[in-house]
């Protein structure tokens, strides 16, 4: 990590909409003047599959996309968690779908951060929305970027595609902010 960037890793499976989280936190840099970049990866599978993307938000030119190890990362999957837990950075920050994921992470310098994410999104009434309450937590805790700019990237994202999907997106994001839990870097 350097001082102008951050990194970050957001897995889970395909179908969890994983290149959308990524997309919108793209497009919130760019609302906010700052540099973005990403990289997207899928299983064999696609829809199922493993599915990974990360984004760098920086101040300054970012010269190469891929992300080896990341600053932070957004978990929905237990297999994700297994894959890449070990990529973070120490003193890093992990965001843990506990819906999809049966334990904390092994290791002891990672803040965590909890979050039933497939849950609250099926409470809302459609599971497509975990991505979003993920996100929603995400941007509240580590303030990468202005919950205002995720707003408007997902307004600029959602409204020609399927402006219903707005107002279900924006609702996902504010339960996501305000129910997740933490747990401080033990070393």
């Amino acid at each position: 990590m350097d001082n102008q960037a951050t990194y970050i890793t957001i897995a889970g499976s395909g179908g969890q909409g994983i290149v959308v989280v990524g997309n919108l936190i793209a497009r919130a840099c760019v609302i906010e003047g700052k540099n973005a970049s990403g990289w997207v990866a899928y299983g064999a599978e696609m829809r199922g599959g493993t599915a990974n993307a990360t984004v760098i938000v920086s101040q300054e030119e970012i010269a190469c996309p891929f992300v080896e190890t990341p600053d932070m990362a957004i978990m929905l999957n237990q297999p994700s968690l297994e894959r890449f837990e070990g990529n973070i950075v120490e003193g890093g920050m992990v965001l843990l779908n506990t819906s999809m994921i049966q334990r904390p992470v092994e290791r002891d310098d990672l803040k965590q951060v909890f979050l039933a994410a497939t849950e609250m999104a099926h409470e809302l009434g459609n599971l497509k929305v975990a991505n979003i309450v993920a996100l929603g937590a995400f941007i509240d805790h580590t303030q990468v970027v202005k919950m205002d700019s995720i707003r408007q990237a997902i307004g600029d994202l959602f409204a020609s595609k399927n402006p219903k999907m707005v107002e279900l997106n924006l609702k996902a994001l504010d339960v996501g902010a305000a129910n997740y839990k933490c747990e401080k870097v033990k070393g």
